[in-house]
């Protein structure tokens, strides 16, 4: 088995001048992953996964991503990565091809889609859906929705616990990991600038490391077209998109199900459910989220997701309740930066004879580990 590879978490451990044959940039969801799917490809690999952070997966969109996995949207192109990533969150895969223990509480709840026109493998009438599996109380009004489809194999899991097994394992297969650590691609690897904090917590630059690569993929979410382009001068095609997920207080448990309606999505969790809104394809360059207002008066939600939350309180009458947090200020409502690649899909994208860019994204859920492992299958036989 091979030696377990080094965490560099704070400038105080010395790092010298040495070579790999990849760099990863980013330890989020698809960081992380790729790093993992990479080695076990490639054992014996040289390999450094970088993050600004100092845990994998801290910033950005990964420890907001509702972890929910079904059927329902996957386009056939994609129903292959789909397929793994289902197998990967419950276990299924083996260990030579990725598989990783200790995912998480994954649950088998199911997903009720409540439709206002039929549609393929559609149920007769809503009202049979209380005895497929229980609806909170004064959630919203079933009589509205004449149809709706049920997806009982449906998953929920905590993406920030796949992403962490996914980076451990990493490390166990001889990965090193640096956090902390600003990174940038170049010609010829990256140059990674490892930050420190000041006495008056000023975030500082305390070294700069010129790092040979072979090849270099770039997984930073949101900022990794941005990054590829300023960098490398590499012209992309991606956007961005401020996600929030607002809390609807509606007591839920273990049985209660997936909802989707009225364009949004109620995941349960913690003893609530976790709103989703439709996402814009993307929000304009140099986009600072706001919050918006109601009745003139500021909440945390910004006005695209405050619009949505009017439009579908007519029909799931809880979100007219003092169950739905709005907050007072942005601050007040989880919300995090996550890619939107052009096509809508996770995607990997070869930029130079060196560089990739791996993107997420929204559909990260759906078939995001799919897509990493893909693309390590393709490095591994790039470094033969």
């Amino acid at each position: 088995m091979d030696a377990a590879g080094q965490v560099y978490a704070h400038v105080g451990q010395a790092f010298g001048p040495r070579e790999y044959d990849v760099v990863v940039i980013g330890a989020g969801r698809m960081g992380s992953l790729a790093a993992h799917f990479i080695l076990c490809q490639r054992p014996g690999l040289r390999l450094l996964l970088l993050d600004q952070g100092g845990l994998p997966s801290e910033d950005g969109a990964t420890l907001l991503a509702p972890g929910l996995w079904t059927e329902f949207g996957v386009p056939p192109e994609h129903r292959a990565a789909a397929d793994y990533t289902r197998r990967l969150i419950l276990g299924e895969v083996s260990a030579p091809q990725g598989g990783l223990e200790g995912v998480g509480l994954v649950q088998r709840r199911g997903l009720i889609e409540l439709l206002p026109e039929a549609q393929s493998g559609s149920q007769p009438s809503a009202r049979m859906l209380p005895r497929l599996r229980p609806l909170p109380a004064g959630l919203l009004e079933v009589d509205r929705f004449p149809h709706a489809r049920f997806d009982p194999d449906a998953l929920t899991y905590n993406a920030g616990d796949l992403t962490t097994c996914a980076a451990r394992r990493a490390v166990a297969a001889g990965a090193d990991l640096m956090l902390n650590a600003q990174a940038e691609p170049t010609g010829s690897g990256v140059t990674l600038r490892r930050l420190n904090v000041t006495n008056t917590h000023q975030i500082v630059v305390h070294e700069t490391h010129a790092v040979r690569a072979e090849l270099v993929v770039i997984a930073a979410g949101a900022g990794g077209p941005r990054l590829a382009e300023h960098s490398l001068g590499t012209v992309t095609h991606h956007g961005q998109v401020y996600r929030q997920t607002p809390r609807l207080n509606v007591p839920t448990d273990d049985s209660t199900p997936v909802i989707r309606a009225a364009g949004l999505t109620l995941r349960p969790q913690a003893a609530g459910f976790k709103v989703l809104t439709p996402s814009p394809q993307r929000d304009p360059h140099g986009y600072r989220p706001t919050g918006g207002r109601l009745s003139g008066v500021p909440v945390g939600v910004r006005r695209e997701v405050l619009q949505d939350l009017l439009e579908a309180m007519e029909t799931v009458s809880a979100l007219a309740t003092g169950a739905l947090e709005l907050g007072r200020s942005l601050g007040e409502v989880p919300g995090a930066w996550l890619s939107a690649p052009l096509g809508g899909w996770p995607c990997s994208e070869a930029l130079t004879g060196r560089h990739w860019l791996l993107l997420g994204g929204e559909g990260a859920d759906l078939v995001g580990p799919g897509v990493a492992h893909t693309l390590a299958l393709e490095l591994a036989r790039q470094l033969v």
